[in-house]
């Protein structure tokens, strides 16, 4: 049994390993599903649900490194790695939004939370910006409701 006869249960799936560190396309499932007949717009709230809680595990699989790691491994100074957070604190929680992107999205999120970026803005712009790649993906098939 492949992942579209699970329905919505298999996009949820193959959404959620495609926004996770393996190599996986939620839009050949989601695409496949839309033109078997299911409802686009729950293709689409799926797809974005699954995506997004597989990339924030990345955020959270971050968050488990150490930021000591930077100054033993790769030899820079806790001077240099605190003035990087400030900036990354300042405008980094919002750069999830471009998690959605195919080969680094992945690495933004995992950044995000080895960062420690704010939680809940990166969850707030993760979202957006995975809902939104699901969205032009439906225009770009010519799914238009």
């Amino acid at each position: 049994m492949g992942l579209f006869e699970l329905g919505y249960a298999g996009l949820f799936l193959a959404s959620f390993l495609a926004a996770t560190v393996l190599p996986f396309s939620s839009e050949i499932i989601f695409s496949a599903m839309v033109f078997g007949g299911f409802d686009p717009w729950t293709c689409v709230l799926v797809a974005t649900l699954g995506n997004w809680l597989g990339g924030m595990t990345c955020y959270g699989l971050g968050k488990l490194g150490k930021l000591e790691w930077i100054e033993k491994y790769l030899r820079v100074k806790k001077e240099k790695i605190d003035a990087f957070m400030l900036k990354i604190h300042k405008y980094g929680d919002w750069f999830a939004f471009f998690s959605f992107l195919p080969g680094i999205g992945d690495i933004i999120a995992v950044a995000a939370g080895f960062f420690r970026c704010r939680w809940w803005i990166v969850a707030l712009s993760m979202g957006l910006g995975k809902f939104l790649r699901y969205i032009v993906w439906m225009y770009i098939n010519g799914i238009f409701i």
